[in-house]
Protein backbone atom coordinates (compact mmCIF):
# COMPACT_ATOMS: atom_id res chain seq x y z
CA UNK A 1 0.00 0.00 0.00
CA UNK A 2 1.58 3.36 -1.32
CA UNK A 3 1.72 6.57 0.67
CA UNK A 4 -0.49 9.37 -0.48
CA UNK A 5 1.14 12.07 -2.60
CA UNK A 6 1.40 15.82 -0.82
CA UNK A 7 -0.89 17.71 -2.39
CA UNK A 8 0.27 21.35 -2.31
CA UNK A 9 3.21 22.77 0.29
CA UNK A 10 3.85 21.99 3.51
CA UNK A 11 0.98 22.63 6.58
CA UNK A 12 3.95 25.17 7.68
CA UNK A 13 3.23 27.24 4.28
CA UNK A 14 -0.38 26.82 3.81
CA UNK A 15 -2.01 30.28 3.11
CA UNK A 16 -4.64 29.12 5.66
CA UNK A 17 -1.96 29.28 8.18
CA UNK A 18 -1.00 32.76 7.13
CA UNK A 19 -4.41 33.59 7.37
CA UNK A 20 -4.94 32.37 10.87
CA UNK A 21 -1.68 33.67 12.36
CA UNK A 22 -2.54 37.30 10.15
CA UNK A 23 -5.87 37.48 12.14
CA UNK A 24 -4.58 36.69 15.13
CA UNK A 25 -1.66 39.95 14.77
CA UNK A 26 -4.59 41.80 13.02
CA UNK A 27 -6.44 41.40 16.24
CA UNK A 28 -3.59 42.26 18.62
CA UNK A 29 -2.63 45.27 16.26
CA UNK A 30 -6.11 46.68 16.59
CA UNK A 31 -6.56 46.62 20.44
CA UNK A 32 -2.90 47.49 20.85
CA UNK A 33 -3.65 50.59 18.09
CA UNK A 34 -6.58 51.71 20.61
CA UNK A 35 -5.28 51.24 23.78
CA UNK A 36 -2.21 53.82 22.86
CA UNK A 37 -4.19 56.30 21.68
CA UNK A 38 -6.34 56.50 24.46
CA UNK A 39 -3.28 56.56 26.30
CA UNK A 40 -1.37 59.14 24.27
CA UNK A 41 -4.74 60.96 24.37
CA UNK A 42 -4.56 60.96 28.53
CA UNK A 43 -0.97 61.84 28.35
CA UNK A 44 -1.37 64.98 25.76
CA UNK A 45 -5.01 65.76 25.83
CA UNK A 46 -6.26 67.44 22.89
CA UNK A 47 -8.72 70.36 23.24
CA UNK A 48 -11.36 68.25 22.65
CA UNK A 49 -10.74 65.34 24.79
CA UNK A 50 -13.09 64.51 27.35
CA UNK A 51 -10.78 62.67 29.91
CA UNK A 52 -13.10 59.60 31.56
CA UNK A 53 -12.85 60.04 35.32
CA UNK A 54 -14.15 56.61 36.14
CA UNK A 55 -13.75 53.88 36.91
CA UNK A 56 -10.53 53.92 38.84
CA UNK A 57 -8.93 51.35 37.00
CA UNK A 58 -9.10 52.29 33.86
CA UNK A 59 -5.74 53.24 32.94
CA UNK A 60 -4.92 49.69 34.87
CA UNK A 61 -6.92 48.13 32.00
CA UNK A 62 -6.47 49.87 28.89
CA UNK A 63 -2.45 50.02 29.66
CA UNK A 64 -2.39 46.74 30.39
CA UNK A 65 -4.11 45.58 27.34
CA UNK A 66 -1.51 47.90 25.12
CA UNK A 67 1.85 46.15 26.38
CA UNK A 68 -0.17 42.72 26.71
CA UNK A 69 -1.09 42.43 23.24
CA UNK A 70 1.93 44.51 22.14
CA UNK A 71 4.16 41.62 23.32
CA UNK A 72 1.71 38.81 22.35
CA UNK A 73 2.62 40.33 18.40
CA UNK A 74 5.68 39.29 19.17
CA UNK A 75 6.03 36.07 18.26
CA UNK A 76 2.90 35.99 15.77
CA UNK A 77 4.72 38.58 13.75
CA UNK A 78 7.63 36.45 13.96
CA UNK A 79 6.14 33.60 13.18
CA UNK A 80 4.17 34.98 10.07
CA UNK A 81 7.14 35.78 8.11
CA UNK A 82 8.62 32.33 8.76
CA UNK A 83 5.44 31.64 7.38
CA UNK A 84 5.44 33.61 4.33
CA UNK A 85 8.75 34.56 3.96
CA UNK A 86 9.34 32.21 0.32
CA UNK A 87 7.32 34.71 -1.00
CA UNK A 88 9.15 37.64 -0.58
CA UNK A 89 11.39 36.12 -3.09
CA UNK A 90 8.98 34.97 -5.67
CA UNK A 91 9.34 36.91 -9.04
CA UNK A 92 8.85 39.67 -10.44
CA UNK A 93 9.99 41.92 -7.56
CA UNK A 94 7.32 44.47 -9.04
CA UNK A 95 4.85 43.68 -11.52
CA UNK A 96 1.48 45.89 -11.71
CA UNK A 97 0.32 48.51 -9.48
CA UNK A 98 -1.27 45.50 -7.04
CA UNK A 99 1.85 43.87 -7.04
CA UNK A 100 3.73 46.70 -6.35
CA UNK A 101 1.20 47.69 -3.52
CA UNK A 102 1.60 44.99 -2.26
CA UNK A 103 5.35 44.72 -1.64
CA UNK A 104 4.93 48.21 -0.76
CA UNK A 105 2.60 47.30 2.31
CA UNK A 106 4.41 44.14 2.89
CA UNK A 107 7.89 46.21 3.46
CA UNK A 108 5.98 48.55 5.90
CA UNK A 109 4.27 46.25 7.76
CA UNK A 110 7.37 44.11 8.38
CA UNK A 111 9.79 47.22 9.36
CA UNK A 112 7.28 49.52 11.04
CA UNK A 113 6.28 46.47 13.32
CA UNK A 114 9.29 45.70 14.27
CA UNK A 115 10.15 49.38 14.66
CA UNK A 116 7.20 49.63 17.40
CA UNK A 117 7.34 46.39 18.73
CA UNK A 118 10.82 46.48 19.68
CA UNK A 119 11.37 49.72 20.99
CA UNK A 120 7.50 49.29 22.90
CA UNK A 121 9.42 45.91 24.51
CA UNK A 122 12.76 48.36 25.49
CA UNK A 123 10.18 51.27 26.76
CA UNK A 124 8.79 48.60 29.25
CA UNK A 125 12.51 48.03 30.46
CA UNK A 126 13.27 52.05 30.47
CA UNK A 127 16.30 51.37 27.83
CA UNK A 128 16.50 53.67 25.20
CA UNK A 129 19.41 53.35 23.05
CA UNK A 130 18.22 56.06 20.88
CA UNK A 131 18.48 59.79 20.26
CA UNK A 132 14.95 60.03 19.23
CA UNK A 133 11.66 61.00 21.35
CA UNK A 134 10.20 57.47 22.12
CA UNK A 135 6.50 58.80 22.94
CA UNK A 136 6.63 60.78 19.46
CA UNK A 137 7.71 58.10 17.56
CA UNK A 138 5.78 55.27 19.05
CA UNK A 139 2.56 57.64 17.86
CA UNK A 140 3.58 58.30 14.52
CA UNK A 141 4.68 54.82 13.88
CA UNK A 142 1.41 53.16 14.98
CA UNK A 143 -0.78 54.80 12.46
CA UNK A 144 2.23 53.79 9.86
CA UNK A 145 1.34 50.55 11.27
CA UNK A 146 -2.29 50.35 10.75
CA UNK A 147 -2.61 52.23 7.19
CA UNK A 148 0.22 49.28 5.79
CA UNK A 149 -2.20 46.75 7.28
CA UNK A 150 -5.31 48.34 6.04
CA UNK A 151 -3.49 48.44 2.33
CA UNK A 152 -1.98 44.70 2.70
CA UNK A 153 -5.66 43.49 3.99
CA UNK A 154 -7.59 45.15 0.98
CA UNK A 155 -5.39 43.72 -1.85
CA UNK A 156 -5.07 40.16 0.07
CA UNK A 157 -8.98 39.81 1.20
CA UNK A 158 -10.04 37.66 -1.84
CA UNK A 159 -6.99 35.17 -0.40
CA UNK A 160 -7.39 35.78 2.81
CA UNK A 161 -11.52 34.38 2.30
CA UNK A 162 -10.54 31.22 -0.19
CA UNK A 163 -7.97 30.38 2.43
CA UNK A 164 -10.54 30.52 5.55
CA UNK A 165 -12.87 28.18 3.01
CA UNK A 166 -11.30 25.74 1.84
CA UNK A 167 -8.95 25.73 5.70
CA UNK A 168 -11.39 22.41 6.85
CA UNK A 169 -10.40 20.12 3.30
CA UNK A 170 -8.83 17.43 4.31
CA UNK A 171 -5.21 16.92 2.36
CA UNK A 172 -2.26 15.42 2.52
CA UNK A 173 0.88 18.00 3.07
CA UNK A 174 4.01 16.85 4.58
CA UNK A 175 5.53 18.25 7.50
CA UNK A 176 4.28 19.56 11.07
CA UNK A 177 0.28 20.03 10.86
CA UNK A 178 -1.11 23.09 10.57
CA UNK A 179 -2.59 22.48 14.02
CA UNK A 180 0.75 22.28 15.73
CA UNK A 181 1.76 25.53 14.10
CA UNK A 182 -1.08 27.52 15.17
CA UNK A 183 -0.97 26.25 18.61
CA UNK A 184 3.17 26.72 18.81
CA UNK A 185 2.04 30.25 17.83
CA UNK A 186 -0.86 30.99 20.65
CA UNK A 187 1.11 28.93 23.07
CA UNK A 188 4.08 31.59 22.59
CA UNK A 189 1.81 34.92 22.84
CA UNK A 190 0.24 33.11 25.40
CA UNK A 191 3.48 32.54 27.34
CA UNK A 192 4.79 36.53 26.33
CA UNK A 193 1.80 37.91 28.35
CA UNK A 194 2.13 36.14 31.06
CA UNK A 195 5.30 36.47 31.56
CA UNK A 196 5.17 40.36 30.94
CA UNK A 197 1.99 41.36 30.61
CA UNK A 198 0.41 40.05 33.41
CA UNK A 199 2.66 42.81 35.23
CA UNK A 200 -0.61 44.87 35.22
CA UNK A 201 -2.58 42.49 37.54
CA UNK A 202 -1.73 43.07 40.98
CA UNK A 203 -2.70 39.04 41.81
CA UNK A 204 -0.70 37.69 39.08
CA UNK A 205 2.12 40.32 38.67
CA UNK A 206 4.62 37.28 40.20
CA UNK A 207 4.22 35.16 37.43
CA UNK A 208 5.71 38.21 35.00
CA UNK A 209 8.70 36.80 35.49
CA UNK A 210 10.66 38.66 32.42
CA UNK A 211 9.11 41.90 33.36
CA UNK A 212 11.65 44.39 35.11
CA UNK A 213 8.96 45.40 37.35
CA UNK A 214 7.06 42.75 39.92
CA UNK A 215 5.96 44.80 42.88
CA UNK A 216 9.59 45.30 44.66
CA UNK A 217 10.24 48.55 46.12
CA UNK A 218 10.30 51.09 49.28
CA UNK A 219 6.89 50.33 50.84
CA UNK A 220 5.41 47.55 48.24
CA UNK A 221 4.97 50.16 45.57
CA UNK A 222 8.04 49.80 42.57
CA UNK A 223 9.75 52.99 41.36
CA UNK A 224 10.28 54.34 38.14
CA UNK A 225 12.46 57.10 39.03
CA UNK A 226 14.08 57.57 42.10
CA UNK A 227 14.56 60.86 43.79
CA UNK A 228 18.60 60.34 43.14
CA UNK A 229 18.06 60.11 40.14
CA UNK A 230 15.55 63.07 39.48
CA UNK A 231 18.39 65.27 41.87
CA UNK A 232 15.69 66.15 44.17
CA UNK A 233 17.16 64.27 47.34
CA UNK A 234 17.96 67.08 49.01
CA UNK A 235 15.39 69.65 48.18
CA UNK A 236 12.60 67.42 49.32
CA UNK A 237 13.88 67.01 52.32
CA UNK A 238 14.94 70.40 53.52
CA UNK A 239 13.31 71.89 56.27
CA UNK A 240 12.23 75.08 54.18
CA UNK A 241 10.28 72.81 52.07
CA UNK A 242 6.69 74.66 51.21
CA UNK A 243 3.55 73.67 49.25
CA UNK A 244 3.04 76.65 47.59
CA UNK A 245 -0.92 76.68 45.94
CA UNK A 246 -0.67 79.82 44.13
CA UNK A 247 -4.00 81.58 42.81
CA UNK A 248 -6.54 84.59 43.82
CA UNK A 249 -4.72 83.93 47.26
CA UNK A 250 -1.40 82.74 47.37
CA UNK A 251 -1.07 80.13 50.34
CA UNK A 252 1.95 78.92 52.04
CA UNK A 253 1.97 75.12 53.43
CA UNK A 254 5.29 73.16 55.83
CA UNK A 255 4.71 69.50 55.86
CA UNK A 256 3.42 70.35 59.15
CA UNK A 257 0.43 72.52 58.16
CA UNK A 258 -0.28 69.78 55.88
CA UNK A 259 -0.65 67.24 58.27
CA UNK A 260 -2.87 69.21 60.37
CA UNK A 261 -5.34 69.21 57.85
CA UNK A 262 -8.28 66.84 57.59
CA UNK A 263 -6.42 63.32 56.38
CA UNK A 264 -8.76 61.22 53.79
CA UNK A 265 -7.49 57.70 52.77
CA UNK A 266 -8.04 55.54 49.31
CA UNK A 267 -7.45 53.04 48.11
CA UNK A 268 -5.89 53.89 44.46
CA UNK A 269 -3.89 52.18 42.02
CA UNK A 270 -0.43 53.66 39.86
CA UNK A 271 -0.53 52.38 36.80
CA UNK A 272 2.50 53.30 34.67
CA UNK A 273 2.46 53.05 30.75
CA UNK A 274 5.42 50.69 31.04
CA UNK A 275 2.62 48.56 31.98
CA UNK A 276 2.39 47.83 35.71
CA UNK A 277 0.40 48.62 38.07
CA UNK A 278 0.75 48.44 42.10
CA UNK A 279 -2.60 49.28 44.43
CA UNK A 280 -2.14 51.31 47.58
CA UNK A 281 -3.54 52.67 50.56
CA UNK A 282 -2.79 56.32 50.21
CA UNK A 283 -3.41 58.92 52.83
CA UNK A 284 -3.22 63.06 52.74
CA UNK A 285 -5.29 65.99 51.94
CA UNK A 286 -8.03 66.23 49.39
CA UNK A 287 -7.14 68.52 46.13
CA UNK A 288 -10.27 69.95 46.14
CA UNK A 289 -9.51 71.31 49.78
CA UNK A 290 -5.97 72.85 48.89
CA UNK A 291 -7.32 74.63 45.89
CA UNK A 292 -10.38 76.38 48.15
CA UNK A 293 -7.23 77.85 50.06
CA UNK A 294 -5.89 79.65 47.53
CA UNK A 295 -9.78 80.43 45.77
CA UNK A 296 -9.23 77.86 43.08
CA UNK A 297 -12.63 76.56 43.27
CA UNK A 298 -13.65 74.62 39.77
CA UNK A 299 -10.31 75.64 38.43
CA UNK A 300 -8.00 73.38 36.06
CA UNK A 301 -4.71 72.83 37.79
CA UNK A 302 -1.29 72.65 37.59
CA UNK A 303 1.12 70.15 39.87
CA UNK A 304 4.69 71.41 39.30
CA UNK A 305 7.54 68.92 41.03
CA UNK A 306 11.23 69.80 42.86
CA UNK A 307 12.23 67.75 39.56
CA UNK A 308 12.86 69.62 36.42
CA UNK A 309 12.64 68.27 33.05
CA UNK A 310 10.06 66.75 30.82
CA UNK A 311 7.32 64.90 33.31
CA UNK A 312 8.01 67.90 36.16
CA UNK A 313 4.42 68.92 36.03
CA UNK A 314 1.18 68.13 34.83
CA UNK A 315 -2.50 69.44 35.16
CA UNK A 316 -5.71 67.86 36.73
CA UNK A 317 -8.86 69.11 35.05
CA UNK A 318 -11.72 70.62 37.69
CA UNK A 319 -13.93 67.79 37.53
CA UNK A 320 -11.56 65.29 38.72
CA UNK A 321 -9.87 68.26 41.18
CA UNK A 322 -13.59 68.00 42.35
CA UNK A 323 -13.48 64.29 42.79
CA UNK A 324 -12.95 63.09 47.06
CA UNK A 325 -10.26 60.68 45.96
CA UNK A 326 -7.94 62.86 44.59
CA UNK A 327 -5.46 64.17 46.85
CA UNK A 328 -1.91 65.35 47.99
CA UNK A 329 -1.24 62.09 49.48
CA UNK A 330 1.63 62.39 52.63
CA UNK A 331 1.64 58.75 53.32
CA UNK A 332 1.31 55.21 51.78
CA UNK A 333 0.45 52.27 53.54
CA UNK A 334 0.07 53.83 56.84
CA UNK A 335 3.98 55.38 56.92
CA UNK A 336 5.19 58.78 55.68
CA UNK A 337 5.95 58.90 52.03
CA UNK A 338 9.51 57.00 51.53
CA UNK A 339 11.15 59.74 49.33
CA UNK A 340 11.52 57.97 45.93
CA UNK A 341 7.77 57.70 46.02
CA UNK A 342 7.07 61.43 46.28
CA UNK A 343 7.88 62.37 50.06
CA UNK A 344 7.08 64.98 51.00
CA UNK A 345 4.15 64.79 49.14
CA UNK A 346 2.47 63.74 45.89
CA UNK A 347 -0.58 63.67 43.61
CA UNK A 348 -2.95 60.47 43.72
CA UNK A 349 -6.24 60.44 41.89
CA UNK A 350 -7.88 57.40 40.02
CA UNK A 351 -7.62 56.78 36.58
CA UNK A 352 -4.44 58.84 35.76
CA UNK A 353 -1.35 57.60 34.05
CA UNK A 354 1.89 57.25 36.84
CA UNK A 355 3.62 59.67 34.96
CA UNK A 356 0.66 62.09 35.87
CA UNK A 357 0.55 61.10 39.50
CA UNK A 358 3.72 64.03 40.09
CA UNK A 359 5.92 63.64 43.11
CA UNK A 360 7.62 65.60 44.81
CA UNK A 361 5.14 68.26 44.23
CA UNK A 362 6.06 71.56 45.82
CA UNK A 363 3.63 74.44 43.56
CA UNK A 364 -0.04 74.22 42.60
CA UNK A 365 -1.71 76.87 40.41
CA UNK A 366 -4.49 77.14 37.76
CA UNK A 367 -3.72 75.53 34.18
Amino acid sequence: MTSPSPTGPPAFRQPVVAARIGMLLGVCIVICFATGLFSHFLQHPPAWFDAPRSPYWLFQATQGLHVATGVAAIPLLILKIAVVYPKLFERPVFGGPKRIAERLSTGAIVLSMSFQLFTGLLNIAQWYPWKFFFPAAHYATAFVVLGAVGVHLAIKMPIVREAFRRGTEKAYTPGVSRRTVLTAGVAAAGLAVVTIGTQSIPGLHRLAVLAPRSGRGPQGMPVNRTAAAAGVTESARAEEFRLVIQGPRTVELTLAQLQAMPQHTVHLPIACVEGWTQYGWWTGVRIADLAALAGLDDTDLRFASLERGLYAQSTMEAAKVRDETSLIALRLSDEELDIDHGYPCRVIAAARPGVHQTKWVTRIEAA
